[in-house]
């Protein structure tokens, strides 16, 4: 069911600024708002929208977050062979934290059935090979993750079993960093951003996205969707790729930080899952 509303000067200014809605205006005409799909813990409002030349749009507009650059940076670099299974951008204003998309159809996978399918997880695998391009290598990128992931490991103190932290600190000592070679990722690959268009896995919000080493796509899904369920992990392929060590410390970080950041927002049942006993058995 479309709720629409008419876009005109004034609308929505808590979230959308006089600069943007200019802009919006400049490069859109006179659109009407189908459906607000802001998430509710994010500083991000996310529109999506029809525009009198019968196209409809996926609009993003923050003036703090730094998702939005992320996002046109991503787009920018170029996403070959993914046309139709991600979002294309058609404007950008990144100085005015401002960008505008053609809108995919789909269904969010998340708590579908889809999200238990394990062709979901073969597409999207698949998809993820294509987005991986190399982008050369950093010398400086393991020594910072480490550094960070230490300063995450000293400051979840008491939100962290301690025998948890004793062995994120045991596996991070081990760890000799070392070149590393660099893909465009997406940074939040999972099902709630992965749209099922009648069979048609794609893939949206790029507000993550960075250059950095193939693993960190995997994290989340491995503590979440593929916990426990090895015909979804066989499905996706890609996991098999993953070494212990570098699945111990780019997923120790990623719960350590998780924990930190649930309890800082009050979302229980995110701490629970961050520091599920059975996600830290490998």
């Amino acid at each position: 069911m479309r709720n629409d509303t008419q876009w005109h000067a004034g609308l929505m200014t808590a979230t959308i600024t006089e600069l943007q809605q200019n802009l919006l205006s400049s490069w859109l005409g006179s659109f009407t708002v189908v459906r607000d799909h802001s998430w509710p813990l994010q500083d991000t409002t996310v529109l999506q929208v029809a525009a009198p030349d019968g196209q409809e749009y996926i609009v993003k507009a923050s003036t703090t977050s730094h998702h939005i650059r992320r996002e046109i940076a991503a787009y920018s670099r170029g996403l070959p062979g993914l046309h139709g299974r991600v979002p294309t951008l058609r404007h950008a204003a990144p100085e005015a934290g401002l960008l505008v998309t053609g809108y995919l159809p789909g269904t969010l996978v998340a708590g579908t059935s889809s999200e238990s399918d394990p062709r979901t997880y073969r597409d999207a695998g698949v998809l993820l090979s294509r987005m991986h391009l190399p982008a050369g290598s950093s010398r400086s990128y393991a020594r910072a993750l480490a550094a960070r992931t230490g300063s995450l490991i000293q400051r979840a103190h008491g939100l962290l079993p301690a025998e948890t932290q004793r062995r994120l600190q045991d596996t991070l000592d081990a760890l000799e960093p070392g070149p590393a070679a660099l893909v465009t990722t997406h940074g939040d690959y999972q099902p709630r951003n992965w749209l099922d268009d009648d069979g048609l896995i794609k893939v949206i919000d790029f507000g993550r996205a960075e250059l950095r080493p193939w693993v960190h796509d995997l994290v989340r899904l491995s503590h979440q969707q593929l916990l426990a369920q090895p015909k979804l992990a066989a499905a996706m392929r890609v996991w098999a790729r993953l070494s212990p060590l570098s699945r111990s410390t780019t997923c120790g970080r990623w719960r350590t930080s998780t924990s930190q950041w649930a309890q800082w927002c009050g979302h229980t049942t995110w701490v629970t899952q961050s520091l599920s006993v059975r996600a830290w058995k490998w």
